[in-house]
């Protein structure tokens, strides 16, 4: 079934011990998108400038990806540069340039209007709930947010939160929003806050999905999913954004939805994000095949003895 992907497409400089590139495609509506093209259609909505040409949008298209709700701005497309040369796990910022998407208004395609899923990526909290309330015959939403709207829009983004189902956010936001430093006692205020169940991600360590009473079935207990052992970390930008891919991706393609597809979604999610960071960018990601996925997918099974 198909999935709207709301979020950035950017054009990324990015400098890590294993080299620097510039002005490569990225964006967290892009890394989501191509991720989750391999489990649904997926259709998206951002904003680009003059600079993005057809030639970056076939990067989209030829995995499948409906461009349709790429809105047109003039000016430049939004632009982010960042260094990874003192942690491997945290970004420096070196700039921002939100170019045409300081003023992105999500404009939904009539054609999208029957998708059965949604996922708002990280956009302004007041801009995530004008989509979903237009798109409110969807079966589940995803979402995803930040420190700066954590801290510069709560009113905001304590109204979107009772919209979205699964929200996905590290470690660090979640304490941050809940106001708390227990992790499970940050989680529970969370869910507490609308979602019925919340992705934590936890970096190179995986990530923890918890469980408001009762929702997708019985019981409240977590369900952790480890991270893949990976060789060479080239490039995290985009790791979480593809974990969402992988992981809403994977949840758009089942039938069902109970505790268990969630709990699998964890680990095609890790998969996905693991994938992302061999390559600089979304290389890694636009030459992938479902046997390279699935057969990672079963090395997560063999670790974790997975059913």
């Amino acid at each position: 079934m198909s999935i709207v992907a709301v979020g950035s497409v950017a054009f990324d400089s990015i400098a890590t011990p294993f080299g620097r590139v510039d002005d490569v495609l990225g964006g967290s509506a892009t890394f989501f998108s191509l991720a989750a093209s391999y489990f649904t259609q997926v259709r998206i909505v951002a904003v680009v400038g003059d600079d993005f040409t057809a030639e970056h949008e076939y990067v989209l298209k030829k995995r499948g990806v409906d461009t349709r709700g790429i809105e047109r701005a003039k000016g430049k497309t939004f632009r982010w540069g960042g260094q990874y040369l003192d942690n491997p796990n945290e970004a420096k910022t070196n700039f921002t340039e939100l170019n045409v998407f300081e003023k992105f208004q999500p404009q939904i395609p009539v054609e999208y209007m029957d998708s059965k899923f949604l996922f708002l990526g990280n956009i302004h909290p007041s801009l995530q709930a004008a989509v979903k309330l237009e798109m409110d015959k969807v079966r589940l939403t995803g979402g995803d947010t930040m420190n700066f709207w954590i801290n510069g829009t709560r009113a905001e983004l304590l109204d979107t939160l009772k919209l979205i189902n699964v929200l996905l956010i590290n470690d660090a936001e979640a304490k941050m929003l809940a106001g708390e430093h227990n992790l499970p006692r940050a989680a529970n205020k969370v869910l507490a806050m609308g979602p019925q169940a919340l992705v934590i991600k936890h970096g190179e360590y995986g990530a923890t999905i918890f469980f408001r009473e009762g929702a997708f079935g019985l019981g409240s207990h977590p369900f952790r999913a480890p991270a893949l052992p990976i060789e060479e970390v080239k490039d995290p930008t985009g790791a979480g954004d593809s974990f969402a891919g992988g992981f809403m991706g994977y949840i758009a393609s089942q039938e069902e939805l109970n505790r268990e597809v969630l709990k699998r979604a964890l680990f095609y999610g890790g998969v996905m994000g693991s994938f992302a960071v061999e390559r600089f960018g979304t290389e890694r990601l636009q030459n992938l095949t479902r046997e390279e996925i699935d057969a990672r997918f079963q090395v997560f099974r063999e670790l974790t003895h997975l059913e």
